[in-house]
Protein backbone atom coordinates (compact mmCIF):
# COMPACT_ATOMS: atom_id res chain seq x y z
CA UNK A 1 0.00 0.00 0.00
CA UNK A 2 1.88 3.08 -1.06
CA UNK A 3 1.26 6.64 -1.33
CA UNK A 4 3.20 8.33 -4.78
CA UNK A 5 2.19 11.88 -3.56
CA UNK A 6 4.59 11.32 -0.18
CA UNK A 7 8.06 11.06 -0.47
CA UNK A 8 9.19 7.11 -0.01
CA UNK A 9 10.56 8.07 3.53
CA UNK A 10 11.16 5.76 6.05
CA UNK A 11 8.65 6.04 9.16
CA UNK A 12 10.08 5.97 12.51
CA UNK A 13 8.46 3.81 15.41
CA UNK A 14 7.41 7.58 16.92
CA UNK A 15 5.37 8.00 13.40
CA UNK A 16 3.36 4.54 14.08
CA UNK A 17 2.68 4.62 17.53
CA UNK A 18 1.31 8.16 16.63
CA UNK A 19 -1.25 6.67 14.05
CA UNK A 20 -1.92 3.50 16.39
CA UNK A 21 -3.23 6.63 18.72
CA UNK A 22 -5.36 7.93 16.04
CA UNK A 23 -7.09 4.44 15.71
CA UNK A 24 -7.53 3.90 19.31
CA UNK A 25 -9.05 7.09 19.43
CA UNK A 26 -11.22 6.35 16.49
CA UNK A 27 -12.62 2.48 18.44
CA UNK A 28 -13.21 4.63 21.58
CA UNK A 29 -15.20 7.15 19.27
CA UNK A 30 -16.90 4.34 17.21
CA UNK A 31 -15.57 5.23 13.98
CA UNK A 32 -14.18 2.14 13.57
CA UNK A 33 -15.14 -1.64 14.74
CA UNK A 34 -12.96 -4.03 16.50
CA UNK A 35 -12.26 -5.91 12.99
CA UNK A 36 -11.53 -2.55 11.40
CA UNK A 37 -9.13 -1.65 13.88
CA UNK A 38 -7.16 -4.59 14.04
CA UNK A 39 -6.56 -4.72 10.37
CA UNK A 40 -5.29 -1.13 10.38
CA UNK A 41 -3.15 -1.80 13.53
CA UNK A 42 -1.51 -4.38 12.08
CA UNK A 43 -0.91 -2.69 8.95
CA UNK A 44 0.63 0.12 10.87
CA UNK A 45 2.64 -1.90 12.83
CA UNK A 46 3.97 -3.37 9.18
CA UNK A 47 4.36 -0.08 7.44
CA UNK A 48 7.76 1.26 6.55
CA UNK A 49 7.63 4.19 4.90
CA UNK A 50 5.04 7.32 4.95
CA UNK A 51 3.44 6.85 2.05
CA UNK A 52 2.29 3.44 3.76
CA UNK A 53 1.24 5.00 6.93
CA UNK A 54 -0.74 8.02 4.97
CA UNK A 55 -3.98 6.01 3.58
CA UNK A 56 -4.77 4.13 7.22
CA UNK A 57 -6.15 7.39 8.84
CA UNK A 58 -6.81 9.41 5.93
CA UNK A 59 -10.75 8.85 6.37
CA UNK A 60 -10.23 9.49 10.26
CA UNK A 61 -10.02 12.85 12.11
CA UNK A 62 -6.76 14.32 13.03
CA UNK A 63 -4.76 12.40 10.27
CA UNK A 64 -2.88 12.39 7.42
CA UNK A 65 1.19 11.82 6.24
CA UNK A 66 0.96 14.86 3.61
CA UNK A 67 4.45 15.33 3.97
CA UNK A 68 7.68 13.81 5.85
CA UNK A 69 7.73 17.31 7.86
CA UNK A 70 3.61 16.74 8.82
CA UNK A 71 3.06 15.77 12.30
CA UNK A 72 0.89 12.70 13.26
CA UNK A 73 0.61 13.84 16.92
CA UNK A 74 -3.02 13.89 18.51
CA UNK A 75 -4.70 16.67 19.18
CA UNK A 76 -6.76 16.43 22.59
CA UNK A 77 -10.20 17.40 22.96
CA UNK A 78 -9.99 20.47 25.10
CA UNK A 79 -12.12 22.78 25.89
CA UNK A 80 -11.52 26.71 26.59
CA UNK A 81 -9.68 25.84 29.90
CA UNK A 82 -7.34 23.68 27.80
CA UNK A 83 -8.60 20.44 29.61
CA UNK A 84 -9.49 17.22 27.87
CA UNK A 85 -12.30 16.60 30.27
CA UNK A 86 -13.85 20.32 29.53
CA UNK A 87 -14.98 18.22 26.14
CA UNK A 88 -16.62 15.86 27.89
CA UNK A 89 -18.82 18.26 30.90
CA UNK A 90 -21.33 19.27 28.01
CA UNK A 91 -24.33 20.48 30.20
CA UNK A 92 -27.79 19.94 29.93
CA UNK A 93 -30.02 17.32 31.18
CA UNK A 94 -28.21 14.33 30.93
CA UNK A 95 -29.75 10.80 28.81
CA UNK A 96 -31.28 9.39 32.23
CA UNK A 97 -31.91 10.17 35.77
CA UNK A 98 -33.04 7.56 37.33
CA UNK A 99 -33.19 3.60 37.26
CA UNK A 100 -35.04 0.71 39.16
CA UNK A 101 -33.90 -2.95 39.70
CA UNK A 102 -36.44 -5.06 41.39
CA UNK A 103 -35.32 -8.76 41.69
CA UNK A 104 -33.95 -7.60 38.15
CA UNK A 105 -31.02 -5.81 36.69
CA UNK A 106 -29.98 -2.28 35.70
CA UNK A 107 -26.88 -1.08 33.75
CA UNK A 108 -25.85 2.85 32.46
CA UNK A 109 -22.89 2.54 30.04
CA UNK A 110 -21.65 3.26 27.22
CA UNK A 111 -21.94 6.61 25.63
CA UNK A 112 -24.10 8.71 27.43
CA UNK A 113 -24.39 11.84 29.40
CA UNK A 114 -24.52 11.57 33.45
CA UNK A 115 -27.24 14.11 34.96
CA UNK A 116 -26.17 16.14 37.96
CA UNK A 117 -28.00 13.95 39.88
CA UNK A 118 -28.71 10.36 39.20
CA UNK A 119 -31.12 8.19 41.57
CA UNK A 120 -31.37 4.66 41.82
CA UNK A 121 -33.13 1.49 43.65
CA UNK A 122 -31.66 -1.99 44.14
CA UNK A 123 -34.04 -4.18 45.38
CA UNK A 124 -33.08 -7.95 45.50
CA UNK A 125 -31.05 -6.79 42.38
CA UNK A 126 -28.34 -5.09 41.02
CA UNK A 127 -27.51 -2.20 39.07
CA UNK A 128 -24.12 -0.87 37.24
CA UNK A 129 -23.66 2.69 36.73
CA UNK A 130 -20.39 3.14 34.44
CA UNK A 131 -19.10 6.71 33.88
CA UNK A 132 -15.68 5.67 31.86
CA UNK A 133 -17.11 6.24 28.19
CA UNK A 134 -19.68 9.04 29.80
CA UNK A 135 -20.23 13.10 29.12
CA UNK A 136 -21.10 14.88 32.55
CA UNK A 137 -23.51 17.33 33.00
CA UNK A 138 -22.23 19.19 35.06
CA UNK A 139 -18.33 19.81 36.87
CA UNK A 140 -20.06 17.75 39.96
CA UNK A 141 -22.68 15.24 40.23
CA UNK A 142 -24.53 12.83 42.80
CA UNK A 143 -25.48 9.24 42.16
CA UNK A 144 -28.02 8.62 44.97
CA UNK A 145 -28.00 5.14 45.21
CA UNK A 146 -30.47 2.97 47.33
CA UNK A 147 -29.71 -0.82 48.19
CA UNK A 148 -31.60 -3.01 49.82
CA UNK A 149 -30.68 -6.70 50.11
CA UNK A 150 -29.22 -5.60 46.66
CA UNK A 151 -26.06 -3.79 45.09
CA UNK A 152 -24.89 -1.36 42.98
CA UNK A 153 -21.72 -1.04 41.12
CA UNK A 154 -20.30 2.31 40.11
CA UNK A 155 -17.54 2.58 37.74
CA UNK A 156 -15.37 5.61 37.05
CA UNK A 157 -12.18 6.34 34.91
CA UNK A 158 -8.92 7.33 36.27
CA UNK A 159 -8.73 10.96 37.08
CA UNK A 160 -12.10 11.22 38.46
CA UNK A 161 -12.38 12.32 41.84
CA UNK A 162 -15.08 10.33 44.32
CA UNK A 163 -16.53 11.28 47.34
CA UNK A 164 -18.93 8.85 49.06
CA UNK A 165 -21.63 9.97 51.81
CA UNK A 166 -23.72 6.76 51.69
CA UNK A 167 -24.87 5.13 54.85
CA UNK A 168 -25.10 1.38 55.31
CA UNK A 169 -26.90 -0.53 57.93
CA UNK A 170 -26.13 -4.19 57.69
CA UNK A 171 -25.05 -2.79 54.43
CA UNK A 172 -21.98 -0.54 53.36
CA UNK A 173 -20.80 1.97 50.99
CA UNK A 174 -17.10 1.24 49.10
CA UNK A 175 -14.44 4.10 50.26
CA UNK A 176 -11.49 2.51 48.40
CA UNK A 177 -11.31 4.62 45.88
CA UNK A 178 -11.76 8.32 48.12
CA UNK A 179 -8.70 10.37 48.32
CA UNK A 180 -7.55 9.69 44.74
CA UNK A 181 -6.22 13.21 43.32
CA UNK A 182 -8.80 14.56 40.30
CA UNK A 183 -6.69 15.92 37.33
CA UNK A 184 -7.26 18.86 36.36
CA UNK A 185 -11.05 19.56 34.96
CA UNK A 186 -12.10 16.28 35.82
CA UNK A 187 -15.34 15.78 37.72
CA UNK A 188 -16.15 14.84 41.06
CA UNK A 189 -18.56 12.20 41.63
CA UNK A 190 -20.40 11.99 44.76
CA UNK A 191 -21.85 9.09 45.79
CA UNK A 192 -24.82 9.08 48.44
CA UNK A 193 -27.38 7.26 49.25
CA UNK A 194 -28.57 4.17 51.89
CA UNK A 195 -28.19 0.70 51.97
CA UNK A 196 -29.20 -1.85 53.89
CA UNK A 197 -28.24 -5.63 53.66
CA UNK A 198 -26.89 -4.55 50.41
CA UNK A 199 -24.00 -2.79 49.36
CA UNK A 200 -22.60 -0.01 47.22
CA UNK A 201 -19.09 -0.72 45.41
CA UNK A 202 -17.21 2.02 43.50
CA UNK A 203 -14.36 0.92 40.68
CA UNK A 204 -11.79 2.66 38.86
CA UNK A 205 -10.97 1.06 35.99
CA UNK A 206 -9.16 1.84 32.41
CA UNK A 207 -11.53 3.21 29.48
CA UNK A 208 -11.34 0.91 26.23
CA UNK A 209 -8.92 3.14 24.73
CA UNK A 210 -6.45 2.95 27.35
CA UNK A 211 -6.95 -1.03 27.92
CA UNK A 212 -6.42 -1.29 23.93
CA UNK A 213 -3.05 0.57 24.39
CA UNK A 214 -2.02 -1.62 27.42
CA UNK A 215 -2.95 -4.66 25.36
CA UNK A 216 -1.09 -3.19 22.26
CA UNK A 217 2.22 -2.79 24.94
CA UNK A 218 2.31 -6.08 26.26
CA UNK A 219 2.11 -7.59 23.03
CA UNK A 220 4.75 -5.51 21.31
CA UNK A 221 6.94 -6.42 24.48
CA UNK A 222 6.75 -10.21 23.89
CA UNK A 223 7.23 -10.18 19.95
CA UNK A 224 10.49 -8.12 20.76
Amino acid sequence: MTDDSVPDLRASDADRERVAEILRDALAEGRLDMAEFEERLDATYQARTYGELAPITRDLPAAGVTAPSVSLAKEPAAGPDGSPWSGRIVGGEGSSSWAVAVMSGFQRKGRWTMPRRFTCLALCGGGEIDLREANFADGEVEINAIAIMGGVDVIVPPGVEVVVRGIGIMGGFDHREEGVPRVPGAPRVVITGFAFWGGVGVQRKPTRAEKQRLREQRRRQLDG
